[in-house]
């Protein structure tokens, strides 16, 4: 019989000590009381994105970011060759802005070359008119594209087929929307193939 009682006491005791474990595992993954946590944009913990830039845009003109102060940046890096995801993005960009009305007033669309070697001034006017009339072109050459694209940490690369002529080439990259706030700082972003409706709610939290 007291073999049988010092058993179930040691199987207790085991039980107890498994039990303090998983709670304080779980107190560990679940970090703080959320009670008490602040949010990344009050403790300034957002992702540096973004940056100071000086390139040209669909009519010829040197623009930089400071031109835009005082009105949200919605920006997508892409080039004009660009078979499907570059005009699928903006199209949900010029349908997101359509939704939100006057509002969309706030916003400045931008679509940043990574192509600057096929991408003119000229080429880009005529993409971007294919999308929305807010919608703003920029390019550059390549010293002032490599910099804008690092700091927004945009990812490209030319895929070019074997034999195929030195212009003739795809480029992979990033398709990721930025909405840059008021003062040119990185506010939220949007994945490739995200809702316009979504995207317009979610703009409309901002304005």
């Amino acid at each position: 019989m007291q073999l049988a009682v010092s058993r179930a006491g040691l199987y207790l005791a085991v039980l107890a000590v498994a039990a303090v474990i998983v709670l304080a595992g779980r107190h560990y993954l679940a970090g703080p009381d959320p009670a008490g946590q602040t949010t990344a944009r009050s403790e300034g913990t957002l992702p540096t994105i973004g940056g100071p830039f000086t390139l040209v845009d669909h009519n010829g003109h040197t623009v930089t970011d400071a031109a835009f102060r005082g009105r949200f940046m919605l920006v997508f890096f892409g080039y004009t060759y660009c078979p499907d995801v570059c005009p699928t993005s903006l199209s949900t960009v010029a349908a997101a802005l359509d939704l939100l009305g006057e509002k969309a007033d706030q916003i400045v669309p931008m679509f940043i070359s990574i192509d600057p070697e096929r991408d003119t001034p000229e080429a880009l006017k005529a993409f971007v008119g294919h999308f929305h009339p807010s919608l703003v072109g920029l390019t550059g050459t390549l010293d002032q594209i490599v910099p804008v694209a690092k700091a927004y940490r945009v990812y490209y690369a030319k895929v070019r087929e074997e034999g195929a002529a030195e212009d003739d080439y795809l480029v992979d990259h990033t398709a990721i929307t930025y909405l840059m706030d008021r003062d040119g700082q990185f506010a939220t972003h949007f994945s490739h193939n995200t809702d316009p409706a979504v995207m317009a709610e979610k703009l409309r939290e901002f304005l």
